[in-house]
């Protein structure tokens, strides 16, 4: 089979455990002008898994083929299996498909593709290959578009669970800490909470001097995981438009 019949077969098996009530509250939520058939994140992930468990092992171009066939139609369901598909195959992914996971990125139009793709299927790759992916991501630090400056950062939590230096993560979240953008601020915040639970000093010894820039979405995400005293000083320097530090 080619990839538009598997990925046809996928969409059969999406459809077959989809919940059609739940469709229009998706739609609603996401605020997305895509179609969607009303299956969950865990369905999706679980009929993408059940493929590759039963489906010939995929090589690099019968990867990007099939995930490609799935994304390029304006179903939300369709475009989620192809974020999972590559979020299974992370040994096949290298920095060269940047360029055509940015194209995807940029069609995303939602938090809920855009975060996957960012976090795991990029986070991948910058895992694997630091010294290649920073560059790109620096660019996308600066991009006119939000949701490719959002995955500048949120590429960074894989490696930054697994103890990578934060960085490369601080420099970008320092140039945008001004941005009145929702999904910047959310990002900023995200990561530093993710990180604060294992490196709450680090996390505590940045945000300190920066205090009077955060915004509450940030701060309130930053200290959620440090110590009580840590948070409660933080934020009350926050609220009074100060460094704490």
């Amino acid at each position: 089979m080619d990839a538009d019949e598997l990925a046809d077969l996928i969409t059969d098996e999406l459809r077959a455990v989809a919940q059609p009530e739940r469709a229009a509250g998706e739609k609603a939520y996401l605020k997305s002008e895509m179609e969607f058939l009303g299956a969950s994140v865990w369905e999706i992930r679980r009929v993408v898994k059940a493929f590759v468990a039963g489906a010939p092992a995929l090589d690099h171009d019968r990867l990007i083929a099939l995930a490609d066939a799935l994304w390029n139609h304006s179903l939300f369901e369709r475009r989620m299996a192809a974020a999972v598909l590559l979020e299974l195959h992370p040994k096949l992914l290298t920095p060269r498909d940047l360029p055509w996971i940015e194209r995807l990125l940029r069609e995303s139009l939602t938090w809920a593709l855009v975060d996957w793709l960012a976090g795991d299927v990029v986070g991948g790759i910058l895992a694997a290959s630091r010294d290649e992916v920073t560059p790109v991501l620096d660019r996308w630090s600066t991009d006119p578009d939000f949701w490719i400056r959002r995955s500048s950062l949120l590429a960074e939590l894989r490696p930054l669970r697994g103890g990578a230096e934060m960085a490369p993560f601080l420099r970008r979240a320092d140039a945008m800490l001004d941005e009145k953008e929702f999904f910047i601020r959310k990002a900023i915040g995200w990561v530093l909470r993710e990180v604060g639970k294992r490196r709450p000093d680090e996390v505590a010894a940045w945000l300190a001097p920066r205090t009077h820039r955060a915004s509450g979405v940030t701060m309130r995400e930053a200290v959620r995981y440090l110590p009580s005293e840590v948070g409660e000083r933080l934020m009350a320097a926050y609220r009074e438009k100060r460094p704490a530090g």
